[in-house]
């Protein structure tokens, strides 16, 4: 059977059709979920001819998985994957509908755009094509779309390991989001612009705490020295005031080595910044691995303007290297002080896998063969993927969605953020990228 419909032909569709399908995760179970996101998925899938399973963890929270069988079945098969979940967006604070897929200025805008139904569109198409032509893959290939990322994963990634591990049977790696995307810098000697592809080999843990202060409630007009939330602003003050030690675990040091080496420019531990000064759109994400971070995000105190609460919270995300949870929670634990309860209210690990080996190599090859001269590093994520979840089941998992794009595009402030938008030639680049690297691998 003859497929004349490749992958790059049809990616901008399935994105934006995605990008139209509200799945915004609140993280407390009042959003929309994934169903409608799931059956898009299905749909286009079954239209193939493939016969995909749909798994609910809860009402609403679905997930699909689909296995294509490789032409050598002793060989262990490779995971692709994404997630259908998607932060809320305040439609107010956008220049388009977050939720209408406009095509603008060569991009398509909406809340998904990078993060991440845009690699979730550069999947389904090579699924698509896959079976559409018949090709066999080199080993099995299991194709997963996921709940419940934006919150942890707990009725994603996770709810499946734990319920439908056969699914992943004979499986050893995986690739999904954040990595392969291209910064641009300058060449060492003549300054012209370079691209450079960051690989993701690891990517920092998770615990999302809540902190919860104790104190005497009383009159607003009575002096109190058990103040609750004076006691929680002073443990904020503390940690918002700690200065996280710098440690350059493997992957970020080799990005920072790769990239002196690019440009000529130097840098040293105390004073990486001019590096940094270089990664453009990435910064933020590379800033991140060069220590542990907690970061407030959410405050809860008070019922009344003359009434003292016996209880303040705040929620903090806390992240960490590679290494270094016991080391994080027990500084927190120090700086929160005696007046204030620590409760995890999620956890996830740490991922740190080789910057070598057989796909490695493979996506390295994808990437030169429609980038010929660019230069691939590794880096690590300060975020957290899915890959997580898979790591259980011992599958090494790497980030790759590839996007080539432009020098002036701020990437990582998309992730998140408000106008989130990828270029249409970006998206066309990622799925013949993926392409080639499934026909490879």
């Amino acid at each position: 059977m003859t497929d004349t419909l490749t992958p790059d032909a049809e990616v901008a569709r399935i994105c934006r059709d995605l990008i139209r399908i509200d799945s915004s995760n609140y993280g407390d179970g009042s959003g929309p979920g994934e169903r409608a996101c799931a059956e898009y998925v299905m749909a286009e899938l079954t239209e193939v001819g493939l016969d995909p399973m749909y798994v609910e963890s809860a009402p609403g929270r679905a997930n699909v998985l689909v296995r294509i069988e490789g032409s050598d079945r002793s060989r262990p098969g490779l995971v692709v994957h994404g997630h259908l979940d998607v932060v809320p967006a305040n439609a107010a604070d956008w220049q388009v509908d977050p939720f209408a897929a406009e095509v603008r200025d060569g991009c398509i805008w909406g809340r998904g755009a990078v993060d991440m139904k845009d690699m979730d569109a550069m999947i389904l198409a090579n699924v698509r094509h896959l079976a559409r032509s018949g090709e066999k893959p080199p080993r099995d290939l299991v194709f997963g779309f996921f709940a419940d990322e934006e919150a942890g994963g707990l009725l994603g990634s996770h709810w499946v390991v734990d319920n439908h591990p056969e699914v992943f049977e004979g499986v050893s790696e995986a690739i999904s989001e954040v990595g392969g995307f291209s910064i641009t810098v300058p060449a060492k000697g003549t300054g012209d612009p370079t691209r450079a592809y960051l690989l993701q080999t690891a990517e920092k843990g998770m615990a999302w705490l809540r902190l919860t202060a104790h104190g005497r409630a009383g009159h607003g007009s009575v002096p109190n020295d058990e103040n609750a939330i004076v006691r929680l602003a002073a443990a904020i003050g503390r940690i918002d005031a700690h200065v996280w030690p710098r440690e350059y675990i493997g992957s970020v040091r080799q990005l920072l080595d790769g990239l002196s080496e690019i440009t000529g420019a130097r840098y040293d531990d105390a004073s990486p910044e001019p590096i940094l000064a270089h990664l453009g759109g990435a910064r933020g994400f590379v800033l991140g691995s060069l220590q542990d971070t907690a970061t407030l995000t959410m405050l809860q105190a008070g019922y009344k303007h003359n009434v003292v609460p016996q209880t303040a919270a705040a929620s903090l995300d806390c992240r960490f290297l590679p290494g270094h949870e016991d080391e994080l929670m027990t500084t927190i634990g120090e700086l929160a002080g005696e007046f204030v309860a620590i409760e995890v209210l999620q956890r996830d690990i740490a991922l740190d896998v080789p910057f070598s080996g057989d796909l490695v190599d493979q996506m390295k090859q994808a990437l030169l063969a429609e980038d010929p001269g660019a230069s691939i590093l590794p880096y690590c994520l300060s975020g957290g993927t899915d890959n997580k979840a898979l790591s259980i089941l011992g599958i090494t998992g790497y980030g790759f969605a590839p996007l080539r794009l432009p020098a002036e595009l701020d990437f990582s402030s998309m992730f998140h953020g408000i106008d989130e938008r990828v270029p249409v030639d970006s998206l066309e680049f990622g799925a013949r990228v993926l392409r080639r690297l499934l026909a490879a691998c």
